[in-house]
């Protein structure tokens, strides 16, 4: 349980939008969710799976030299050495030797990550899921004040958008009525002034200029929903979590302030009011809500956020509001979950991209669950031959709630040197972002031109796979393993050789 300290001055507000803070001093205790560190742990080595799988698979003999693998370590984000990253999943990679003795190992993908992978093409071809991803990705860019994002921005984000990992070259062509490519100077980080290229908005369009909770507040209908009217956040609390009373006050009364929608302009809002805090969690929300996965790390948040000169407010916003936003410190980074997207660690509207990716966590669990479920004596024999490095990996995660007390978000890091230079880098950017608004050309019709050219059988089998789309998940998809000391011990000192020879 952690607690930081929230220190702001009460002032009387001098407009219908208090263009101060009035939030008094409180405490505001942070509670461990169980269920959404599991959601976050569950994905652990998903991603360095994937990658290793493309990786592969791009390979003309659809198999690799482990030394390819390893030199490649950094790019594919392998968290061990690549021959015990393989070695840890052998229901995904297979070790071989191509020839016989004296050959370096090689490593080729099962049977069963074939067909996973065969289902995963079939979505990212659909049309359907082609121009959803352009979607999300068009909404990204609106949600920034200039109307352009550096591609490496993008790159942060783009599994968390559900983009192909080569979305530059298959995916933005299809759409120049979305986006185009083009060169900016990049400010931020190593950037030092350089050039760089963004990716562009070309036309605004106001159909997909809505947010998740105008959406929802249109489906209710009562009151019918009008622009600037006070919508409430949905808010969900870990058990154990209690809020003082002037705690609640003063979030009752800031849920009551009218909503600004995300995609709107509000740089004529006081940088440090109530107001204008509620405009930044809109737009957390709304990114949240965009990415398929309803949740990512802290980092990408806070990189986007120095990009649009919002990382200070993106810092206090997620530190403020536990109710909303969810930060867990699993798998050694900070994961940002919106909250309302979940049900213990299951989406409430499961993506057929997730879908996909739950599946490859089961195929990756599975012998575990199958030694698991086994509990033969001799189990700790036919354990893979995964050494020490990797143990001690596992080690560390039983250590991580033991260490959870390091994990804090203070005031001087929210209230850093930053915001003096966010609110004068708002005013600089005002002049600049409001011409830039007003003279973007609006989008009167929605695109109606397919994307790629499929065969009706091919189109039947997309859409039927998205219709009939379900999470495929084991029932321990992302338990521990179970300890050694649960089994007989064994007389084999040494662990088996799984490498086959073909």
């Amino acid at each position: 349980m952690l607690v930081f300290s929230l220190s702001l001055v009460r002032r009387r507000p001098r407009q219908l939008w208090p263009s101060s803070r009035t939030f008094v001093d409180a405490k505001i205790k942070w509670v461990r969710d169980r269920g959404l560190d599991h959601a976050v742990e569950k994905e652990k080595h998903l991603r360095p799976m994937i990658a290793l799988k493309n990786f592969i698979k791009s390979e003309p003999s659809k198999s690799l030299s482990v030394s390819v693998a390893a030199e490649n370590k950094d790019r594919l984000l392998l968290p061990t050495r690549a021959i015990e990253f393989i070695r840890r999943y052998p229901s995904v990679f297979e070790e071989f030797f191509p020839g016989g003795a004296g050959v370096r190992p090689h490593v080729r993908l099962t049977p069963e990550v074939l067909r996973l992978d065969e289902e995963e093409k079939l979505i990212y071809d659909s049309f359907d899921h082609r121009q959803d991803a352009a979607d999300r990705l068009l909404k990204l860019l609106m949600l920034t004040r200039v109307n352009k994002l550096p591609l490496h921005i993008i790159d942060r984000l783009r599994w968390d958008l559900g983009l192909p990992h080569d979305y530059v070259r298959t995916l933005l062509p299809d759409y120049p009525d979305y986006f185009q490519v083009s060169t900016i100077t990049d400010t931020i980080g190593s950037g030092n002034g350089s050039e760089t290229l963004a990716l562009e908005l070309v036309c605004w369009t106001n159909e997909l200029a809505v947010s998740a909770m105008e959406k929802k507040a249109m489906a209710e209908g009562d009151p019918p929903y009008k622009k600037g009217m006070p919508l409430a956040f949905p808010l969900q609390f870990s058990r154990g979590f209690d809020m003082e009373k002037k705690v609640k006050k003063w979030v009752d009364e800031w849920q009551n302030l009218p909503y600004i929608s995300p995609y709107e302009n509000a740089l004529h809002l006081a940088p440090k009011s109530d107001q204008a805090e509620k405009w930044t969690v809109a737009v957390l929300h709304e990114l949240l809500h965009i990415l398929i996965s309803k949740k990512t790390e802290r980092d990408n948040i806070l990189c986007l956020g120095e990009y649009l000169g919002l990382r200070s407010r993106f810092k206090r916003a997620l530190m403020q509001h536990p109710g909303i936003f969810y930060l867990s410190n699993k798998i050694r980074t900070h994961t940002v979950v919106l909250r309302e997207a979940y049900k213990r660690d299951l989406l409430v509207e499961k993506h057929p991209l997730m879908g996909m990716r739950y599946q490859y966590i089961h195929l990756m669990n599975k012998e575990k669950e199958q030694r698991k479920s086994a509990g033969a004596p001799n189990a700790s024999s036919k354990e893979p031959n995964i050494t020490q490095a990797t143990k001690k990996e596992d080690e560390d995660e039983g250590e991580e709630d033991e260490d959870e007390e390091s994990f804090e978000l203070s005031d001087s890091e929210v209230e850093d040197d930053s915001d003096e230079d966010d609110d004068e880098e708002e005013e600089e950017n005002k002049d600049k972002s409001e011409p830039t608004l007003r003279q973007r050309p609006l989008r009167t019709s929605v695109r109606q031109g397919a994307v790629g050219r499929y065969s009706n059988r091919m189109q039947d089998k997309v859409s039927k796979f998205f219709r009939g789309s379900e999470c495929h998940r084991g029932d321990n998809g992302g338990a521990r393993s179970v300890r050694r000391l649960d089994f007989p011990r064994s007389d084999r000192r040494s662990l088996p050789d799984r490498r086959s020879y073909t």
